[in-house]
């Protein structure tokens, strides 16, 4: 990185900062575009102002991870639709004051090695299908020639497959892979070729009106990479946020290794990794609420303004490899209670398609609009612009305010908590009507000190009327 790209990329940090809007983004995974669309008007009574889809791009396959493995950046046509279907559920979106943004995957293309041996792509059989529908795909099409590849051998590492998780260089450089004979996915290169190609997909992007870029596996792609990709230009009046799983924050490897160089050298933001951890150990048996106290102080959170919180992820329930991080179905809402309660990140809700049915019900089908989850969104946009106080922590406790307008209390454990406010030095307005978003559960201040009760294993978010 240059020292000029390193002083813009702290500026666009400094903006985002500035302007920094913490709206909540639905994660409408894996959701056909027609599908969002029919659902504008719920997800903007929800109080969603933002919208994350899976990637837009040339993909087959129904599977939810055939998504995640590029065919084309050139077209967008996949199961979930095609570009007529995206304009049409940005339009639908804008016209109730949603912005959309989009999952993309840089790092790898798809995984053909059982079909193909080259690594031409789109290949073939792809190139045949478009010239057999041309006027389709030209319709599809965001840019580039569709008569001939985009792709080369000459624009992928060495097929190699990362062997040890811990060594930057090989999660950088090699192939994610399955287990033997797998050749996993193709790593991309960060040639001049590719990083053009990927820009004029970006940029391609944004001029249909996409607002926001999650960039998919970007722990797998070199500083540079990103850098080369990731121009001014294409950051200008855009939220970019970069997914680096870790298992914690400040003294974590992977933290250490992959999200701090990760958000030192770009202005993006990032999925919260380290506060997720922290939620968890706070809600398992033997944590304590005090660990949310102001996790980061500790290095336990990302900066407020960097910061996408989550209470759980696609990756999560898809994957057996982190299925350990589901939490429990009720320490599930009051986490998200917390996200959208407190003053800091990005909240985004994940709601799907009952892709793990088999596993979990349909646990997170239409979770975006469940009667609680929509009073927590409620009290969130509220709120806005309200200084967090901590007014109280015990193991099993959290209570805070948000400026004079809103008490959160969450009580984790199996028996009712009772909590003395005294008002002289938590300021609340006397005589007015504060009112549970969740459960419709009110006090009102008429003395110096208030008796606040939360029941067994629940939330309050008391919204001043």
């Amino acid at each position: 990185m240059t020292s000029t790209h390193f002083k813009l990329a702290l500026a666009g940090a400094a903006l985002f900062a500035q302007t920094a809007h913490a709206d909540v983004i639905l994660h409408a995974f894996n959701w056909k575009y027609a599908d969002v669309t029919a659902n504008a008007t719920a997800i903007q009574q929800a109080g969603y102002k933002k919208v994350l889809i899976s990637p837009p791009l040339k993909s087959s396959g129904s599977a939810w991870w055939a998504r995640y493995q590029p065919q084309d950046y050139r077209v967008i046509d996949n199961p979930l639709g095609n570009k007529q279907q995206l304009a049409a559920m940005i339009s639908a979106l804008q016209a109730k004051g949603i912005q959309v943004y989009a999952d993309i995957v840089l790092n790898h293309m798809a995984n053909e090695s059982g079909i193909r041996s080259d690594l031409n792509y789109p290949g073939t059989t792809v190139l045949n299908q478009y010239a057999s529908n041309l006027t389709y795909f030209n319709n599809q099409k965001l840019f580039g020639d569709l008569s001939q590849n985009f792709l080369s051998g000459y624009d992928f590492h060495a097929a190699n497959c990362i062997t040890d998780y811990n060594d930057v260089w090989q999660v950088q450089n090699n192939r994610l892979c399955g287990a033997y004979p797998d050749k996993g996915l193709p790593d991309l290169t960060d040639n001049s070729w590719v990083v053009t190609q990927q820009q004029a997909y970006l940029n391609a992007l944004k001029a249909m009106g996409i607002k926001g870029f999650r960039v998919d596996a970007v722990k797998h792609m070199s500083q540079s990479q990103v850098n080369a990709i990731f121009t001014p230009t294409i950051n200008s009046g855009m939220h970019v946020f970069g997914e680096v799983i870790t298992g914690g924050g400040a003294g974590n490897g992977d933290y250490e290794k992959f999200l701090k160089p990760y958000l030192d050298n770009t202005s993006h933001g990032a999925y919260d990794f380290p506060l997720f951890a922290q939620i968890r150990s706070a809600f398992s048996p033997s944590g304590s609420m005090n660990q949310l106290a102001d996790p980061g102080a500790y290095g336990q959170a990302l900066p407020w303004n960097r910061a996408v919180t989550f209470a759980i992820t696609h990756d999560i329930p898809t994957n057996d490899g982190f299925r350990y991080q589901i939490m429990d179905a009720t320490d599930e809402v009051l986490a998200n209670a917390y996200l959208l309660g407190r003053d800091g990140g990005t909240p985004m809700i994940y709601s799907d398609n009952g892709e793990t049915a088999n596993k979990d019900g349909y646990r997170w089908k239409d979770y975006y609009k469940r009667a609680d989850i929509k009073g927590m969104v409620k009290f969130h946009n509220s709120v806005q612009g309200n200084a967090q106080q901590l007014i109280g922590a015990t193991q099993c406790l959290l209570l805070f305010k948000r400026g004079k307008i809103g008490v959160v209390a969450i009580n984790k454990c199996g028996s009712t908590q009772n909590y003395t406010v005294n008002t002289a030095t938590y300021q609340l307005n006397w005589y007015r009507n504060y009112v549970d978003t969740i459960s419709g559960n009110t006090f009102s201040v008429s003395s110096q000190y208030l008796n606040l009760s939360v029941p067994a294993r629940s939330a309050r978010m008391w919204l001043m009327q």
